[in-house]
Order: C-alpha cells, then structure tokens, then sequence
C-alpha cells in the first residue's frame, strides 16, 4: 500500500490587509487610538477552527501619533520593548458560535506574563486575488486589562478618576493567504 504525504495548510497573513488597533480611554472623556504596525500571523490548517493562530507583535512599532506618547509606551512605564521586543498571542480553541461568528481564545503574552484573551471574531469569508492566492478574512474585537500584563503605569486627575483608563479595547481586519 502507498501512503501519500499529507501536505499542511498554512495561512500565511498579508501584512498589507491586516491592522491591529487598539483604543483607551484618556482623561476619562475620550479615546486615544493607537496601533501595532509590524506583526506576523499564521493558522496552521486549512480548516480554521481546528488550526493553532499565532501571532508576535513588534512591540516597538507602536504608533498612536504622538510621538511623546509613543516614547512613553515604549518605555519600561509600559512595554519596555528594551528588554521586551515582542508580544505573542497563541490560541486554545477557535469555536463557531453561529454562521459567520467565533469566539477566539488564547494566551495573550506581553512582558513575559501569559493570560488568556478571548476575542469575538467574524468570518468575512474567502476569494481569490486577481494572481490566484486564495485569501480569507477575518474582523476581530476584544478587550483587556491593560494591568493583567503589569502594564501599571497612571496618574491620578485632580478633579478625580485617572488619566489611562485599565480597559484597552483591541480590534482589527485581517487577511490570510493560503499556502500550500
């Protein structure tokens, strides 16, 4: 009997499709947005939600517009990307809770603390580029505290409340390219 060898599926991300967001809020009236611009991402199968999502996040490449602000965040006060150039995500379990939507979990690494997020994920589907690549996308939305990763630093507000809220809204577009 011949046994063929099962070629894995990847899904590779296309970098120049995908965004990863976040939003806090500042003075306790209003959202500063910001972004990674350099991350990797991969599913290691052709069915998604019985593949392993990865993602590592170039810490350094926060951008919020402000470069003052950026600096700060870059600094040991939050992500300290010195000694911490990276972040990791690693999913458990990518479960369909109905048509076209999934709640994504993982372990969500930042400054060498793991905890698990959990990410409300919509399927856009898939379709073909105008070369042939197959591609998939995907909208995702979740939130975190931003303390849960030693992500501490505050000031208190005179008139009361403080100036980094604890919740971090995170969110995006991303686009697979199959590989074979």
């Amino acid at each position: 009997m011949e046994h063929k060898n099962k070629k894995s599926v990847k899904w590779v991300l296309d970098p120049s499709h995908s965004e990863l967001n976040f939003k806090v809020k500042h003075l306790m009236i209003s959202n500063v947005k910001g972004e990674f611009k350099n991350f990797l991402a991969e599913i290691d199968n052709e069915d998604f939600k019985n593949g392993l999502v990865k993602v590592d996040i170039e810490t350094s490449s926060i951008f919020t517009n402000s470069t003052d602000r950026d600096n700060h965040l870059k600094s040991a006060d939050f992500f300290d990307v010195e000694n911490h150039p990276a972040m990791t995500f690693e999913s458990t379990s990518f479960k369909k809770v109905d048509d076209n939507d999934y709640k994504l979990k993982g372990l969500l690494t930042v400054k060498g603390i793991s905890k698990e997020v959990v990410l409300d994920v919509e399927f856009g589907g898939t379709n073909k580029d105008p070369w042939g690549n197959e591609k998939a996308g995907f909208s995702y939305a979740g939130k975190i505290n931003r303390k849960d990763w030693g992500l501490n630093w505050n000031t208190a507000l005179e008139t009361g409340g403080v100036l980094v809220s604890d919740e971090v809204h995170i969110g995006g577009e991303v686009q697979f390219v199959k590989q074979a």
